[in-house]
């Protein structure tokens, strides 16, 4: 049984809860799950000593990038009591937005027995902000529902207890979807419940849908609109499937087997085209229907697991990183730190650069934000980069260290032993980053 237990900030009980508003980054990769910053007055180069530090505060080890909405800064991290055991204290934090101090904190146990431990440090989901609710995964699947101002509990879920989940080998990652009345989430559950959807202000079950007889995998889900209606794209293990978010019924679904279940990168849609890409199950380029919901496979490239896969690296495989469309071309950061370019018509590789990264290596990673006609992009190494993409190749306008890196990296690189996984968030003119020793809000603002 989880057992949860709450530190309130009594100052905070005072405070105001502030509504969403346009420059939030309310859920993983901002509103929308879209990688894209709409707000103007940023920097256009970054100043030789560095972005200004608004506040540094400290927190635990954890994977998950923050939400900042509501005048709050979300974020979860953990700590192991005893480092000889398993047993973890899982927590989720509000942090002022201005001052970063923290406003209440909300703990859970649990045990990260079954997990690959070298990568066990903390959960994995980014909070998803709703109004008056944040709702928070841990790595072991603890679904919690949380008031914005209190933190208090107004439901909880328990994946392996309530649902029957596996946890996968590296934990939980799928951050809560809220579309409408209703929380979809990845719980990987028994019977035919890989997907579910909660009512949000209850958490009574409203649908259940496609087998587990695989593994839920990392990838997060999106609602895209396509063939006339608004789909639930879930891309697990066997399948990239497409649900009604208001039913589960299934539209449509097509093949494609990730060795290990290792899919962190999340589907990315423009107009008629979906993209998914792995480094083991390689990617795969969808046309999706018009007229009727429907998808086929436009073009395919092989993963490293594949027998036929060569070391040429003429698609794009990546980790962790979620790939881009911009125009007719894919850009993306392969599992060894190659930025490439592919056309998206065909999968004919333009151009790759190593410039990005600085070096090849093990499941590099970059997360990509576009801004206007160039990309905020943030490295595993805790490098902030201003770039622009096109077919002609990547120019790289302006770089700034932010945080070093803390995570654990079992195969080690020239850089150091160290990554830096969790994505940043965006928001009102600053940028949030964390690492497993501290939370830090730099200001992106061109006026100082």
């Amino acid at each position: 049984m989880t057992r949860v237990a709450a530190s309130i900030v009594g100052l905070f009980l005072c405070g105001t809860v502030h509504s969403l508003h346009a420059n939030d980054w309310p859920e993983w990769r901002g509103a929308g799950r879209l990688g894209i910053l709409t707000e103007t007055g940023l920097v256009d180069t970054f100043p030789t000593a560095g972005l200004p530090v608004a506040w540094r505060t400290p927190i635990h080890s954890g994977y998950s990038g923050a939400a900042v909405a509501t005048g709050r800064v979300f974020i979860t991290d953990a700590r192991r009591p005893d480092p000889r055991s398993t047993a973890v204290v899982e927590r989720a934090l509000a942090l002022d937005e201005q001052t970063g101090q923290v406003l209440w904190t909300r703990e859970w146990e649990t045990d990260y027995a079954g997990l690959q431990l070298v990568y066990a440090i903390g959960p994995r989901a980014t909070p998803t902000v709703d109004d008056d609710r944040v709702y928070v995964l841990g790595a072991m699947g603890n679904l919690l529902a949380l008031d914005v101002a209190t933190g208090d509990v107004l439901w909880q879920k328990d994946y392996a207890r309530d649902f029957n989940t596996a946890v996968p080998s590296w934990g939980m990652t799928g951050a809560p979807l809220v579309d409408g009345d209703r929380l979809i989430c990845l719980v990987g559950g028994e019977p035919d419940a890989k997907m579910m959807a909660f009512d949000k202000r209850t958490g009574a079950e409203i649908w259940r849908a496609l087998s587990s007889d695989w593994e839920p995998g990392y990838s997060q889900p999106i609602i895209i609109e396509a063939g006339g209606v608004r789909q639930l794209i879930a891309w697990h293990p066997r399948d990239i499937s497409s649900l009604d978010p208001e039913t589960g019924e299934i539209y449509w679904e097509v093949r494609h087997i990730v060795d290990m279940g290792i899919n962190p990168a999340t589907p990315v849609q423009s107009g008629r085209h979906l993209f998914v890409t792995s480094q083991y199950g390689g990617a795969r380029m969808l046309a999706l229907d018009e007229a009727t919901p429907g998808a086929s496979v436009l073009w395919e490239g092989v993963g490293e697991s594949d027998p036929e896969y060569g070391r040429d690296f003429n698609t794009l495989n990546s980790v962790i990183s979620t790939p881009l469309i911009q125009g007719d071309y894919v850009y993306g950061v392969d599992g060894h730190g190659v930025l490439r370019c592919l056309e998206i018509a065909t999968g004919r590789r333009v151009w790759e650069t190593e410039a990005l990264i600085g070096e090849s290596t093990n499941w590099a990673t970059a997360f990509f934000v576009r801004h206007e006609d160039r990309y905020f992009i943030n490295t595993d190494t805790g490098d902030l980069v201003i770039a622009k993409l096109s077919p002609e190749g990547y120019r790289e306008i302006s770089r700034t260290h932010l945080i070093d890196p803390t995570h654990p990296y079992v195969r080690r690189r020239r850089s150091g032993p160290a990554v830096n996984w969790s994505h940043p968030a965006y928001a009102n003119r600053h940028i949030v980053v964390r690492n497993d020793e501290e939370i830090v809000r730099f200001s992106l603002a061109s006026e100082r």
